[in-house]
Parts: C-alpha cells; sequence; structure tokens
C-alpha cells in the first residue's frame, strides 16, 4: 500500500485541481459550458461569483501542477466551505436537498490535499529535492572554566 500511496495522492490532486480550474475558467470566460453551464462568464468584478472563479482558477491551476500546494489547497477548501454555507445551506440542510454536493466534496477534498500535501509528482517536490541541504552549524568552542 505504501508504494502506490504516494502516486496515488499525487492523482487525485491533480485531478481535483484540473476540475476546479475548469470551473474557474468556465466561470471567468465563458468556455467549457460557462458559469453553471450558461454559457456565458461571470461579470468582471462581481461579488462573490467573480472572484470566487478567481481563486478556482489560481487555486486550481496550483493544485493541479503541485506548487505551493497547501496554502493554495487550504484556500480553495475555504471558498468552497463559504460556497457551501453561504450559497447552497441556506436552501435546505442536506447536500442532495440544497445542490451543495460538488461545494462540499471540493471542500474536503482541497482539505485533504492540505494536511497530506502534494505527493511525489508535485513541483513542491520536486523544489525541496533541489534545494541544497544546510551547511552543518559549527558548535562554539568551549571556554575553560
Amino acid at each position: 500500500m505504501h508504494r502506490i500511496g504516494g502516486p496515488a495522492l499525487s492523482l487525485f490532486r491533480t485531478v481535483i485541481g484540473l476540475l476546479f480550474l475548469c470551473h474557474g475558467l468556465a466561470s471567468l470566460f465563458g468556455v467549457l459550458g460557462g458559469n453553471r453551464g450558461s454559457g456565458e462568464a461571470v461579470p468582471l468584478g462581481q461579488w462573490p461569483g467573480w472572484w470566487a472563479a478567481l481563486i478556482q482558477a489560481v487555486c486550481g491551476a496550483l493544485v493541479l501542477v503541485g506548487l505551493l500546494t497547501r496554502p493554495a489547497a487550504l484556500v480553495a477548501s475555504g471558498s468552497m466551505a463559504y460556497a457551501y454555507f453561504v450559497v447552497h445551506q441556506p436552501d435546505a440542510l442536506l447536500p442532495l436537498r440544497n445542490g451543495g454536493e460538488l461545494a462540499a466534496l471540493f471542500c474536503w477534498s482541497f482539505l485533504l490535499v492540505a494536511a497530506l500535501g502534494p505527493g511525489p509528482w508535485a513541483l513542491d517536490t520536486l523544489l525541496r529535492a533541489r534545494r541544497p541541504a544546510p551547511a552543518p552549524t559549527a558548535e562554539p568552542a568551549s571556554v575553560p572554566a
């Protein structure tokens, strides 16, 4: 299990990041079906839709490639918690009744990525491996008493 755990985490992170990126691009630019399938983009600067789409695109791209993964995943998780409790939960308590399944799934998925990290196939991991090891510090010479 340990042998496939890291790659499975990397694949999970990549897929979740790609889906979130596509969701954000659809809302920002009206591509891939547009905002909520309308074929249109969210108006520039509109609160909270445009800002949410910007978070989705930026954090989705960062999580997809595994760069600044933990902070990006934490912001993405928080944005989806906000979406669930502010947009969906007032309509009904349960996600199946209020249309908030996607927000809940993204929220918990990104929280998992923030907790577990990017996995071995990530830019964070590559950059960390290329960093030189810190030089050992010399111990201070003891002063005779």
